[in-house]
This record gives C-alpha cells, structure tokens and sequence, in this order.
C-alpha cells in the first residue's frame, strides 16, 4: 500500500506541470533574479495574490463577492456575470456557453461551488478608503462602521449641511458647524424635500387602502413565459396565460429595453408590461392595478399602481416599466424559465 501512494504521487507531478503551459515560453532564470528584487514582485509571489488570480470569475475577472457558479468543466463565473450570461442567451435565442470552454450551461446544469465561495471569503482585499487589507468576510463591517476614513455625513445633513468626509473629522466638524444655529425660515427648504418624499411614499400608501375598500378585488399569481416573434429577426417577448378577473379574460405581456434590435448590446435592461383584456366588454372597465412579488417567485420590485380605462376599441393599455430595482434584477428574470408575480387588481364601480 506503501508503494501504491508513493507510485501515485509520482503520477501526479507530471499533471501539474502540464497545467503551466506558459513556462515553456518563461524568461531566462537570470533576468527573472534581476526582476525579483523589486518590492512588486514579492508582493505578487504572496499566495493570497496568485490564489486571487486563480479563483476570478471567468467573465470579469474579478473575485466574486457573493455566489460562485461554476460549468461542469469547473470554470468559475460570479452570480452577476453567470445570469448575464444566461439572460443574453435567452435574448438571442441562443443556448448559454461557458466563456472558457465554450460548453453548454444553464440554471440547472451549472453548480455552486462553496469550497471556492470560502476561500475567496478568507483572503485580503484593501478597504476602500483606509488602503488597509482585511479578510473579504470582514471587509463590509470594516467599511461600514469601524473604518476610521469611511466616508460620512454631518449629523445636521436633514436640515441642509452637504459635507460629507472621513469619519475622524466629523466630531471637529459638528462642533463648528453652523446650520444648528440657522433660522426656521433658512432650514425650511431642506425640510421641504425630506417632505415631498415623505408624501410621496404616503400617497402610494393611502391609494392601496383606498382601494383595499373597493367591492371588487381579485389577485392572481402568474407566470411571464418567453416567446418570440414570426418576423425576420426574432424578437423575445414574455406572455401570461389567460387569467379570469371581473368575469373577463386578460393577459399580461412584456417586453425587454422597447424590443430593440439587439438588446445584447446595452449593458442597462429593464422589462415594460401591459395588461391586455382579451374579451369584449359593453361597458367601460376602470381598473387600477400593481405587480407585487408573488408566493412562488422573489422578484424585487417597487410597488406602483396604475390605471387604465378598457373598452371594446381600447383593450391594451399601454406598456409600463416594471419598477424593479436594477438592471441586475432584470438579467437575473430573464435567465429564469419563467417570471413569477402576483398581479392586483381593483375594478372601479360608478
């Protein structure tokens, strides 16, 4: 058994020198002894360092913060780049590659890879604003509350103070600071715009109880599934199936950055709906309704209400972004199977 270690220890040499094609092209030893005296390259000889260039993500090349997928081949991708990855699939109609080795991925076939996502977790990365290194599973608590250069604002910002500088400095600051000793009348323009948003988020928060009120209520929880177009150049768009609300029939359809050409070519994404009423009416439908995140989906969007007037002649509304909260939201739909939400709908008697 002794032997058999020994023999496989041996085997497995040659490996790793086959997986380095890049010393057959390396520099003469004599030059690489000049270049090693400077204070770059021994930083660079750091393990931490060349670990940091082995686990990069495959698209940026950058070490993910978060998830870490890889292909069946063991390329890494970072959550971020591996859904756009996916979605700009599904927006060319394409299956997914690996940008490495070109093999086939998807939600399904594509892992987490945990034993990576703890080792990127342990090793250093300067602080934004101090240079100092910490473990990345420390550095958030660092920058965000003991830091001592992390960047803050005055106490006094709500009525109009707009410095903003390290930490250490805000105690000297506070003490010269002059807004606590302004008058009512010059404190009051900053305590309008801290109002209007306070209004803002109250008015949506009074409409949905208003409307909670109204006799005719229905909630539906659906799907987007995508589809494309019979033109020349196929275009994706999403669609529901038919769904019953106010003995009617209705539909949900949604498309990506307006139908451009080739949505591929933006980095910005975002996803507009309309609510499309599928049987005649004799009478005009006031209906008042918002996308919520649903029980079977974890789509992260800001509720909006709108409204629409549907008639025999005018049974479209017309297309409104979904409120989601990034463009990141939007790749990480579209490399989904199928958008789930929850859809309200308050139907308005006169």
């Amino acid at each position: 058994m002794a032997d058999m270690g020994a023999s496989s220890s041996t085997a497995d040499q040659p490996e790793i020198d086959v997986e380095k094609p890049e010393e057959d092209y390396s520099e003469p030893e004599s030059k690489k002894r000049k270049l090693s005296i400077s204070s770059v390259d021994r930083k660079l000889d750091k393990l931490e360092h060349r670990l940091g260039g082995i686990l990069c993500c495959a698209v940026c090349l950058d070490l993910p913060k978060a998830a870490i997928y890889q292909c069946t081949n063991g390329h890494l991708m970072c959550a971020g780049c591996f859904t756009h990855v996916l979605a700009d699939a599904r927006l060319r109609d394409e299956m997914a590659t690996c940008p490495n080795c070109r093999i086939e991925i998807s939600k399904s076939s594509a892992s987490r890879n945990l034993a990576v996502e703890k080792a990127v977790s342990e090793l250093p990365s300067e602080c934004q604003f101090c240079n100092k290194e910490f473990p990345r599973n420390t550095l958030e608590r660092h920058e965000e509350s003991l830091c001592e250069e992390r960047i803050t604002s005055c106490r006094y910002s709500r009525i109009g103070c707009p410095w903003r500088g390290p930490f250490h400095e805000v105690a000297e600051h506070e003490k010269a600071c002059t807004h606590p000793h302004r008058t009512g009348a010059e404190v009051m323009e900053a305590l309008q715009v801290i109002d209007e948003k306070t209004e803002e988020e109250k008015k949506l928060y009074d409409s949905v109880f208003e409307l909670l009120s109204y006799e005719k209520i229905i909630f539906n929880d659906l799907q987007l599934k995508p589809y494309r177009t019979d033109e020349f150049v196929h275009k994706l768009f999403y669609e529901t199936s038919r769904f019953p609300a106010f003995n009617n029939q209705w539909v949900v359809k949604a498309r990506i950055n307006n139908s451009q050409k080739d949505p591929t070519f933006s980095s910005e994404r975002e996803m507009k709906y309309q609510l499309i009423l599928k049987t005649k009416t004799t009478v005009p439908l006031n209906v008042h309704y918002l996308i919520l995140r649903g029980p079977f989906g974890d789509m992260k969007v800001n509720a909006k209400i709108y409204k629409f007037d549907f008639t025999d002649q005018d049974n479209e509304s017309p297309y409104i972004t979904l409120p989601l909260i990034d463009t990141a939201e939007c790749n990480r739909l579209l490399a989904a199977k199928a958008v789930h939400f929850r859809l309200i709908m308050f139907l308005v008697t006169k």
